[in-house]
């Protein structure tokens, strides 16, 4: 592991929870970055999904270096294995992963055996590598097969990537929260509004609990009018 705790952690959250640019920052120090992009290409037709990765793509440094996985989902796991202990990777995101993965092109392949390989590339690296994921725990069950085929595939990336490794944080509203190890490894919050990973990003002391006010508290009822207190 890591000076600050891990060499590997997954990043999950929700829908525009900040958890790409909560990734960013976390390897913000670094000097150089292999930005690994899972997702395939956006429709011609769909202007909002190809605007949210060009969004991805402007945040990105110079100095990154960018590499595509989305032909061949094995690609991810010897990406990952290949990388040196001095590389630095951020695979964004597993979300997109499963897609490629589901996708009847690379379709019949075993789905369970790709995820046990990409968890056991991941927790043999030596790199410092940060991933990505949806976290779809929270929602509802899906109404279609697809849709379900989805949600349980990358559950079981999740589960698998999680253990494999070191840290796991969930961004929520942009507050991040790490889940494993039990002490959080290193403190960073999102940005209110996400800028590019570009800048170091300083340790911040956790703030310390305040007291419960006296209104959740449990206290005495007051004693009846002309009694003595």
């Amino acid at each position: 592991m890591s000076v600050d705790g891990w060499n590997t952690v997954l990043v999950l959250g929700g829908i525009r929870s900040g958890k790409s640019e909560f990734a960013e920052s976390l390897v913000g120090d670094a000097p150089t970055v292999r930005y690994v992009a899972t997702s395939a290409d956006a429709d011609p037709d769909d202007t909002e999904w190809a605007a949210r990765l060009a969004a991805h793509r402007e945040r990105r440094p110079g100095s990154w270096t960018t590499e595509e996985t989305a032909d061949d989902p094995r690609r991810l796991a010897d990406v990952i294995a290949s990388a040196g202990p001095n590389e630095t990777l951020l695979v964004d995101d597993l979300g997109g992963w499963v897609t490629v993965l589901l996708d009847p092109a690379h379709q019949p392949a075993d789905d369970v055996a790709t995820i046990a390989e990409l968890a056991a590339a991941v927790r043999a690296s030596e790199a410092r590598i940060v991933l990505v994921s949806p976290e779809v725990g929270l929602s509802l069950v899906p109404t279609t097969p697809l849709g379900r085929a989805f949600t349980d595939a990358l559950g079981a990336a999740n589960r698998a990537v999680a253990d494999a490794c070191d840290a796991v944080v969930l961004v929520v509203a942009g507050q991040p929260t790490w889940l494993k190890p039990a002490a959080t490894p290193r403190a960073a919050g999102v940005p209110a509004q996400a800028g590019p990973a570009r800048h170091n990003v300083t340790a911040a002391a956790a703030p310390a609990e305040a007291p419960l006010p006296d209104v959740l508290g449990r206290r005495a009822p007051p004693p009846p009018p002309g009694t003595a207190a």
